[in-house]
């Protein structure tokens, strides 16, 4: 039994925020219809009825129709959500036994109305729990105006069938507002909550939606930047090897002088690519801070950063932290329900430090590495980029439902007798070479 709570703890926790209101309005329209038995079937049944053996058998059978009712209204609740959410089209054969077993129910209260075996007060709540099972499907097949006039209609057989029965006086006037209640009940609780939940899917879909363009755009975007920086070279490429095979087959010199342009031209379109592929692939730090913020703000998390910058510090430290804050905040909106989550960089003049930390933390958040190998790929890729600068990367739970993860990058001192010419040295003491292969192989030669 232990085993299957936190199986359905674990399950509630991995839903997202949509999908718990789901689940929430669902099981609301499963309970009511028992509720509202338990209370005005159950209830009168023991105080309102007659102790007699005709009428408590009676009873006994209108209480079961009732449980049957209820029975069928929760079979019927999902392919009613799909119907008013558009997603299918519900079959009408299925409200044939709940319609047969609202008109069982009303002729065994009319029966026992008969037989003078239920007070005034039992009587009415009877009637009122009558139409209930039926109208928790009814209410979303159809619209608002249809389902109002469905309902005096119910209001009307209830009465007349009482009132065939022998019921009169105030009791009989109190039938109809007791049963049009019910029904008004069931239209201002179930309609604007489902309602309130196809609006919701709606802008999740919207959503899902605008991250697809967004995707094709910046493909669009990449696209265009590659065919603006290669396209034109190319056909110049093209066309001075086109002259250089012209002049070299009549055996004039300038044909050496095209290839050199060409060889230019290859060179400075490789450090073209270069320069955009490096957009993509390298983050920078102030652009991922402003873009955490706007994404977990827009996902209704409120974000805030505190402390420096980071615009003095070198690139490559920027480029590393930058990875550390996409990655943090991608695992931020993927585990737990956090409200809040708090952006931290300090930068001293040994070190600089950053921390991320969000609320909301549940079992997943604290293993989430997504995988060892590939860049960028989960914890483990962002240790592999800090270990390059002789980094760290510390991440776990913090007490009190609070994730942190933070980021150490050891800072060079300042070498006050290095000549201004001097190669620049990263922070694990490589040389950082700018040299273009190509140029390199023909130093050699």
């Amino acid at each position: 039994m232990l085993t299957r709570v936190r199986g359905w703890r674990r399950g509630w926790q991995e839903r997202s925020k949509l999908e718990r209101i789901d689940l929430y309005s669902r099981l609301t329209v499963l309970v009511i219809p028992w509720l509202f038995t338990l209370s005005w079937q159950l209830v009168p049944l023991k105080k309102d009825i007659r102790h007699a053996p005709l009428p408590l058998a009676l009873g006994l059978a209108l209480l079961v129709v009732c449980l049957a009712q209820c029975g069928l209204s929760n079979r019927n609740v999902r392919p009613s959500y799909a119907h008013y959410l558009g997603t299918s089209v519900f079959p009408r054969r299925r409200m044939a036994a709940p319609l047969a077993l609202l008109l069982v129910g009303l002729g065994l209260l009319a029966a026992l109305a008969a037989v003078d075996g239920v007070g005034g007060a039992g009587l009415l709540l009877m009637a009122m729990n009558a139409p209930m099972a039926l109208v928790m499907t009814q209410v979303l097949l159809v619209p608002v105006r249809t389902f109002l006039v469905q309902s005096l209609a119910l209001v009307a057989l209830t009465t007349g069938v009482l009132a065939a029965a022998g019921v009169r006086g105030g009791i009989l006037a109190g039938v109809v507002p007791a049963t049009l209640f019910g029904c008004v009940l069931v239209l201002v609780s179930v309609r604007p909550s489902t309602w309130s939940l196809s609006v919701m899917w709606q802008a999740e879909e919207a959503r899902d939606v605008q991250a697809r363009l967004a995707v094709a755009e910046e493909r669009l975007r990449f696209g265009r930047d590659m065919h603006d920086v290669l396209g034109r070279n190319l056909a110049v490429i093209a066309l001075k090897s086109e002259l250089a095979v012209e002049l070299a087959q009549r055996g004039r010199p300038q044909a050496v002088d095209q290839m050199v342009e060409v060889q230019r031209i290859a060179r400075a379109s490789q450090q073209e690519v270069r320069d955009v592929v490096r957009g993509y692939r390298e983050a920078d730090l102030s652009t991922e801070l402003a873009g955490a913020t706007g994404v977990l703000r827009a996902a209704g998390i409120e974000c805030a950063v505190v402390g420096d910058s980071g615009a003095e510090l070198a690139a490559p430290v920027q480029a590393a932290l930058g990875w550390v804050v996409r990655e943090a905040a991608t695992n931020v909106l993927r585990h737990g329900d956090p409200r809040r989550c708090t952006i931290r960089l300090a930068a001293s003049a040994d070190e600089v430090v950053l921390g991320v930390e969000n609320d909301g933390a549940s079992t997943t958040a604290a293993t989430g590495e997504q995988g060892s190998g590939g860049s960028g790929s989960g914890l483990a890729g962002l240790r592999e980029r800090l270990g390059a600068l002789d980094g760290s990367l510390d991440a776990g739970t913090a007490g009190d439902g609070l994730f942190r993860l933070t980021a150490r990058i050891p800072l060079p001192r300042p070498d006050p007798g290095r000549k201004p010419g001097a190669a620049s040295r990263t922070a694990s003491g490589d040389v950082s070479r700018t040299e273009d292969p190509v140029a390199l192989v023909e130093e050699r030669r």
